[in-house]
Formats: structure tokens, C-alpha cells, sequence
């Protein structure tokens, strides 16, 4: 059905679809639903994005929010429905765990419900010691 030579990943922020993005994280997802879109706009234009594009449509996205030498959070990580189970979440993490801009780093973090395994192939591990960590976190934000 898809031509796998068909598909790329690409950071380059001009090619970035706000309006599919902002709909699957406002409408799809479980960790930002009902997001407005200038938080995602906003949210877009100060991390280090990723897109999976088929042609010139974005199927998928992950952030990485990060200053590039010690610290990363990998968040709102999503391939579009009509393009899963085609290894293109493999395909994004590989890109993102071995771009140039992200070597080194001491520490990665996300939060994730449901992809734990997928993370898992590439070095993730649950957090040793839960008791050191710490956060502020605000229920509902876009309500």
C-alpha cells in the first residue's frame, strides 16, 4: 500500500503542520486533549521538533525539549492512526537517538501511559529511584 522510499523524517520547522499536530494532541491523544492551538503553535516554535512526513503530509511528531548538552524530554510522540504498525515510531526514535544535536546528553525523560516497550528498545528504562523526582503538575490546564 505505501511505498516505505516514500517516507522521511525532517526538523526542519517550516514543514511542521500546526493543524494536524494540534488536532491529534487536542483531539487523539490522552495527555493533551483540548490543547488550544496557540499553546501548540508556541510549544512547536521552542522545541526541537520531528516530523514523519508520507510525500508532503505529516503522518506523525515528537518534540524533544532539551538544551542540547545535558537534559532532554521526549513528549506529545504520535503517528497519525492510518499509519501505524508500518515501524514509522521506530523510524522517528531512531532519528531522534541518533541525531547529531542529541549526543551526550546526560539525562532523557518522558512520561508515557502506553509505549513503554517501544522505549524500551532504545535504552529507555523505568526511572531507578522514583523518591528523588519531583514535579509540579496542573490537572487540566486547557480547561
Amino acid at each position: 500500500m505505501y511505498n516505505q522510499q516514500d517516507f522521511y523524517i525532517s526538523t526542519d520547522k517550516s514543514k511542521m503542520d500546526i493543524d494536524i499536530i494540534h488536532q491529534y494532541l487536542s483531539e487523539e491523544s490522552y495527555w493533551a486533549k483540548g490543547i488550544p492551538r496557540d499553546i501548540v503553535e508556541k510549544s512547536v516554535a521552542n522545541a526541537f521538533c520531528f516530523g514523519v512526513f508520507y510525500k508532503d503530509k505529516q503522518v506523525g511528531f515528537a518534540k524533544v525539549i532539551t538544551d542540547f548538552t545535558t537534559i532532554a524530554y521526549l513528549g506529545d510522540v504520535f503517528i497519525l492512526n492510518d499509519y501505524r504498525g508500518l515501524g514509522l515510531s521506530k523510524l522517528l526514535m531512531e532519528n531522534i537517538m541518533n541525531h547529531p544535536e542529541l549526543q551526550g546528553l546526560r539525562r532523557w525523560i518522558l512520561l508515557t501511559a502506553d509505549a513503554h516497550e517501544l522505549y524500551k528498545k532504545f535504552g529507555w528504562n523505568n526511572i531507578k529511584d522514583p523518591a528523588r523526582w519531583m514535579e509540579v503538575h496542573t490537572k487540566n490546564p486547557y480547561q
